[in-house]
């Protein structure tokens, strides 16, 4: 499970990857603090770098519309590696 770390003004963070796609030129991840927990808390964020930028700026994503889409793709592409899985 691939991990990452933000550096934010608390501190660091620590969230594993569960998906990540990309949507109208925009990439957005799946992370999660704890993989093993059965129903793990998770949150979508979307990188808002420039794409020339090495390092990835993510912000949570608050607008309903926009994350009822990604909320959608991401449990396709859930879905999808469950029935693999099988």
């Amino acid at each position: 499970m691939e991990k990452i770390v933000f550096e934010t003004e608390d501190g660091r963070e620590e969230f594993y990857i569960l998906e990540q796609t990309r949507v109208n030129g925009k990439n957005y991840i799946l992370v999660t603090e704890d993989y093993e927990c059965e129903d793990p808390e998770v949150l979508i964020l979307r990188d808002d770098s420039p794409d020339e930028d090495k390092e990835s700026i993510y912000v949570t994503v608050d607008d309903e519309e926009e994350l009822d889409a990604v909320v959608k793709i991401f449990e396709v592409l859930l879905d999808d590696e469950d029935d693999e899985a099988e």
